[in-house]
């Protein structure tokens, strides 16, 4: 099955995830229905204080939406508040501090947060690489207690405040490195085998996934998507860098990509895939013309995912709800 694994991902992954799969998908980009303003309409970011998330805040915030920035990091996520208010001069920016691997925190969180608040779009976007084993307060591996079990808590804590609201989405950052990994329902917190801090990440992604898949069938009311952003430079990724870097020239992009998500169209039209459909890893979504399956990753409606807007050289690539095998 690891042979299997590899395979996938030297055919697929570096294939349709690096910056020529990109270059790829553009060629079907709409410009137009990605210039849009969106006031009136809350945003969650979570890990908005840096690298992805940042980017996605502030370009929320640039075209007029209202953000919720959660974090765990008080001085940093400050920081960046202020930043995003300063550059996009919106003082609709709100910062919660909350640690996402800890449950009961972010349980109470949702339960202040909804006698406050509204919120039209989820995005986690937070997340997590701790190459050692690492347990938290409450006895879980740190890399499944943020990575799965926070976006899941999360996620369901905010399902009904979503579904009060017009065009609910969530959307969840997730990564094509979920290709070297079968879900592993045996073993979610990896406690069986050597810890490697990098195949558990992907483990956390595929989860991710599968979670996504299945939020889209109980809840058709809200459209559900998992996205890959590309292989950015994020403080996420520093620990494994000279991986990473190595590949650069083909895989990676220079600057740190903006993702732009959750925007309505501008011609108007309702979201891509609103029922789960099929594919393998739950990455290439279905040619909107002729409903057969695209070798493409990205779908030309910017709702199902994510769109390059700090640079033409960033990699985003947009997943969709499928089903995982």
């Amino acid at each position: 099955m690891l042979l299997y694994r590899s395979a996938a991902w030297f055919a697929k992954g570096l294939r349709e995830y690096t910056k020529s799969g990109y270059e790829s998908a553009s060629k079907d980009f709409v410009p137009d229905d990605l210039e849009v303003q969106v006031p009136g309409r809350a945003f969650m970011v979570t890990g908005g204080n840096s690298g992805i998330g940042k980017a996605t805040a502030m370009e929320i915030a640039k075209r007029g939406g209202t953000v919720h920035l959660v974090c765990r990091d008080h001085s940093r996520a400050e920081g960046a508040k202020a930043e995003i208010i300063r550059e996009s001069g919106n003082q609709n920016i709100f910062l919660h501090i909350v640690d996402l691997s800890l449950p009961k925190s972010v349980w109470k969180f949702v339960e202040n947060f909804k006698q406050e608040h509204t919120l039209n779009v989820l995005i986690n976007n937070a997340g997590c690489m701790v190459n050692k084993r690492e347990l938290t307060e409450d006895g879980l591996e740190k890399n499944f207690a943020t990575n799965t079990l926070g976006v899941y808590v999360l996620t369901t804590a905010l399902i009904p405040v979503l579904e009060k609201e017009h065009d609910p989405r969530v959307i969840t950052v997730s990564s094509g490195g979920m290709l070297v990994q079968k879900l592993n329902t045996d073993d979610p917190q990896s406690e069986r085998t050597a810890f490697d801090g990098t195949m558990v990440y992907a483990q956390n992604k595929r989860q991710q996934v599968v979670l996504t898949e299945r939020w889209a069938r109980a809840h058709p009311a809200i459209h559900f998507s998992c996205m890959h952003p590309g292989w950015v430079d994020t403080p996420g990724h520093h620990p494994d860098g000279p991986h990473i870097n190595l590949c650069a020239g083909r895989v990676c992009a220079p600057r740190c990509a903006a993702v732009d998500a959750g925007l309505p169209r501008q011609a108007g039209g309702q979201a891509a895939l609103r029922g789960p459909g099929r594919g393998h890893g739950a990455v290439a979504g279905p040619c909107p013309r002729c409903h057969r399956p695209a070798q493409r990753l990205l779908l030309p409606r910017p709702e199902t995912g994510a769109h390059t807007l700090a640079s033409r050289e960033d990699i985003v690539l947009t997943g969709r709800r499928g089903e995982t095998h």
